[in-house]
């Protein structure tokens, strides 16, 4: 009988004292309105999966829509603005 043996170099791709940089704190930073729009979305949908919704779960989900859609664009339209040194013209 053989054992299956797992590399940790491979299972664990980052070591112990590896840590975020700064430009990828700050881009999660960026995104965390998105995020935090995506888990209401979420949430509103898990309401409504052992359920017929109701007009105030039909609500809840176009609210929830709304706002993620909204923080998108949001997103998007602060990313446009960034120019990236050393970019095409």
């Amino acid at each position: 009988m053989s054992h299956i043996v797992t590399v940790q170099d491979a299972v664990t791709a980052f070591a112990d004292w590896i840590e975020p940089t700064d430009a990828e704190l700050d881009a999660v930073e960026q995104e965390m309105p998105v995020i935090l729009a995506d888990v209401d979305l979420l949430d509103a949908q898990i309401i409504t999966l052992d359920r017929i919704p109701t007009e105030l779960d039909h609500q809840r989900l176009r609210r929830a829509r709304r706002r993620a859609l909204a923080a998108r664009v949001a997103l998007a339209n602060r990313t446009t603005d960034v120019t990236v040194p050393g970019g095409a013209a």
